[in-house]
């Protein structure tokens, strides 16, 4: 089972990391330290994620973190995890 991002997911994370550092490093380190590790974990955890209200697809999950939702994509097909975006709650 891989993790893959998209270009969309990677651009938004740089965005909120960016805003982060200029407020507190320390934070901004956890946040991300933390977001890694749910991404780790996510093939024996993504079953426990619900469904994402935005999409009309019960393969498209959200993660909540913080005041962010990460959204993935359950590819049984592929036997992959595609993390598509993190957004604002």
């Amino acid at each position: 089972m891989q993790i893959l991002c998209t270009q969309t997911y990677e651009t938004q994370l740089k965005t909120i990391l960016e805003k982060f550092l200029l407020e507190d490093l320390e934070a901004t380190k956890k946040f991300k330290l933390y977001l890694d590790t749910i991404l780790v974990n996510l093939p024996t955890k993504a079953h426990k994620y619900k469904q994402s209200p935005l999409f009309n697809d019960e393969n498209i999950k959200e993660i909540p973190h913080e005041a962010y939702n990460i959204i993935f994509f359950d590819d049984k097909d592929k036997n992959n995890y595609l993390i598509m975006g993190i957004i604002e709650k």
